[in-house]
This record gives structure tokens, C-alpha cells and sequence, in this order.
């Protein structure tokens, strides 16, 4: 069986980010909503909402990204293209990374990583290698397939606030 090609889109978020989070490769409703985290029961904008500060989940999609640039939080993918039939990052095949040293080397500001999940922190690491001055930190995902309760991945997901600049009224 063959399986379509699926590509990443480009970074959101802050042109200068202080913190960059990759996740592996959009799923299906987020690629088809050309949104970030679009399918509903995914939990990423809880998770960096409650993290952050920032009512993220009740926001529109322009204001999530709104508040994440003026929070200094960028958002991409390490995957830039690979085959794939579904969402699930198991499935994910001939996998072709995102130019990621390329991209960080081009933010000065850049303080912290933080990798959504275990595949994007595997192909991460491999593709960055270390990182001189900047975190590298492994978040439990925020699919809902990671069966993790909520509560427990909030924990895990509040050491962003270290690496995000100080909220600012729009």
C-alpha cells in the first residue's frame, strides 16, 4: 500500500522566538485546517495554555498565535515531509527532516526547546545533535492517544513558563 506524502507547514509564532516547540508532523485535521493542534482532543493548547498563563484554549487560532508571539514562543515540526496514512506518528514513513539547524542558528534569542512527544524528540535530538545554551526538554504529547492523564502531562508541560518572555496586554 502505498501512502501519501505528507509536508509540514511553515513555523508560527514569534519571528524571534525565546522558545521553540516541535512536535513530529501535523495530523490530518491540523494539515487539512492548515492550523497547528487543530483536531479538538488534542491537548496542546491546554497544556501550553495552563503552562503559560494564556486562556489559549479558548481562543481563536489567529489569537493563539497572537499571544504566543508576544510570549516569545515559536512553533514547527521536525519532520518537514514523510509518508503517512492516518495521524499517528507509528505510521509515519521515509521520513525527510524539517532545516532545523539552519533555522536555529538563525535565532539569537532562542533559549529552549521543547520537543511534543517521543518521536519528535527522537528525530530532534538526532537531527540538532547538542545544543550549547539551549534546553532541550522532552514533553509527554499532547495527542490524546498518549494515554498520560492530563494532569500529570501539566506538569511535565509547566517548565515552559521559564522559557517564555513576560505576558504583555494586547
Amino acid at each position: 500500500m502505498d501512502q501519501p506524502l505528507k509536508r509540514s507547514m511553515a513555523p508560527v509564532g514569534a519571528t524571534a522566538p525565546t522558545l521553540l516547540l516541535l512536535g513530529s508532523l501535523p495530523g490530518a485535521a491540523s494539515l487539512a485546517a492548515q492550523s497547528y493542534y487543530a483536531h479538538p482532543q488534542n491537548q496542546f493548547w491546554r497544556l501550553l495554555g495552563n503552562a503559560l498563563g494564556e486562556p489559549l484554549a479558548e481562543s481563536g487560532y489567529a489569537v493563539r498565535l497572537e499571544r504566543l508571539a508576544s510570549r516569545g514562543v515559536a512553533l514547527w515540526d521536525v519532520v518537514g515531509e514523510a509518508r503517512r496514512s492516518g495521524s499517528l506518528d507509528s505510521a509515519l514513513r521515509d521520513v525527510l527532516a524539517n532545516p532545523l539547524a539552519a533555522f536555529i542558528e538563525r535565532q539569537p534569542r532562542l533559549a529552549a526547546i521543547g520537543f511534543n512527544g517521543q518521536t519528535a524528540a527522537r528525530i530532534g535530538r538526532k537531527v540538532l545533535g547538542e545544543q550549547r545554551g539551549i534546553a532541550l526538554i522532552d514533553l509527554p504529547s499532547s495527542s490524546a492517544a498518549h494515554t498520560l492523564a492530563i494532569a500529570q502531562k501539566a506538569v511535565r508541560w509547566s517548565v515552559l513558563a521559564n522559557f517564555a518572555t513576560a505576558a504583555t496586554l494586547a
